[in-house]
């Protein structure tokens, strides 16, 4: 038997790590990157055709694309797809491409946004009626019904539900939220009332005429609580992004959502809602607007400005940071629009003017 020094040892195992070394080495600098990015048709209006593709960044051979469109398979043979961009409906789109390579699957992600075709109406308004406010409430919610205006305000510790006589402002019930939650929107549908949270994940629900506790309802893919209002069959939320969701009626489970556009941006934090007329009003957050809002498709039509309203508030009371436009109601029986904001001491009966 050969046996071989310790020394000998030595200079065998370093010769075979360097010899794997490079082995590995050269393994990785020949490995391909395989890069990818999905593009698309920019500047695209409902009505527009536009095209997905998959645009790869190098010459390295693929096996196949598949891709995917809102979750649903496009294509799965070639790596570009057509379509017209009525079937979207405005709003962005997540795409989603699956490269198969060898031995390997590289997921790329990216999106398509569809504009409004046509721009929105935009309304001036004038003063009809003055009513006093509590300045005290941090308006979330407001809606007129039977007579009465119903209110919630936010902040914790200082969130509540009241009934309203308008022309004088008299308190004719108050149901105080727990101080743990941040109230937010509220609306008004068979004789119960749903009040939303901000960031609790769910709303509780109330009898109109005892404002007694009837139970609770979550909400889940919207995440946080804005804005409440309802039509004939769905009740409709926000949750201060640019989606307006519709729940069902009967278990409050959230069914779809659209998402407000002009023909050049999407409209982001949408606050208190109000349904009226068959389109959705809706403030935006920090802004002396009020959008509306087509319920089908996304599409605003109408900007209120109300700029001169909140000068007008400011001649007569201190407004600060917080003190914004905010709280929409109807009253549908005497076509009357009121507004307010956030610790205004009036609310506002106005009238629109197209411009």
């Amino acid at each position: 038997m050969r046996v071989y020094s310790t020394k000998s040892n030595m200079k065998f195992l370093k010769k075979l790590s360097f010899i794997l070394a490079l082995t590995l080495a050269l393994n990785s600098c020949s490995e391909a990157k395989y890069e990818f990015k999905i593009t698309s048709t920019k500047n695209v209006k409902l009505g527009d055709d536009l095209t997905i593709s998959l645009e790869q960044l190098d010459d390295h051979k693929i096996d196949s694309v598949k891709l995917y469109l809102n979750g649903k398979m496009i294509s799965n043979t070639n790596n570009s797809y057509s379509i017209n961009s009525t079937k979207l409906g405005v709003g962005k789109h997540e795409v989603v491409a699956l490269v198969f390579v060898p031995q390997k699957v590289k997921k790329i992600l990216g999106n398509v946004e569809v504009f409004a075709n046509k721009k929105p109406n935009v309304y001036s308004y004038k003063i009809v009626n003055t009513f006093p406010h509590d300045k005290k409430a941090y308006t979330q919610g407001l809606e007129f019904y039977n007579g009465f205006l119903y209110e919630t305000t936010g902040r914790n510790g200082e969130s509540w539900l009241r009934k309203v006589i308008l022309e004088t402002g008299e308190v004719l019930q108050q149901q105080n939220l727990d101080d743990r939650y941040f109230g937010e929107g509220m609306t008004i549908v068979n004789n119960t009332i749903y009040w939303l949270t901000w960031q609790h994940r769910k709303g509780f629900i109330y009898d109109l005429e005892t404002f007694a506790p009837k139970g609770e309802f979550a909400y889940d893919k919207s995440g946080e609580g804005w804005g409440l209002t309802h039509n004939d069959s769905e009740i409709i939320k926000s949750d201060g992004s640019n989606k307006i969701w519709f729940l069902n009626k009967e278990n409050l489970s959230e069914k779809r959502y659209i998402q407000a556009y002009t023909d050049k941006t999407s409209l982001k934090k949408l606050n208190e809602l109000e349904y009226i007329n068959g389109k959705i009003y809706a403030n935006y957050w920090q802004k002396p607007l009020i959008a509306i809002i087509n319920p089908e498709n996304g599409i605003v039509e109408g900007i209120i400005n109300l700029t001169d309203l909140v000068k007008e508030m400011a001649k007569s009371q201190k407004l600060n940071g917080d003190d914004v436009l905010n709280g929409i109601a109807y009253d549908t029986a005497k076509n009357r629009l009121f507004v307010t904001g956030k610790h205004w001491n009036k609310l506002f009966e106005i009238e629109l003017i197209k411009q």
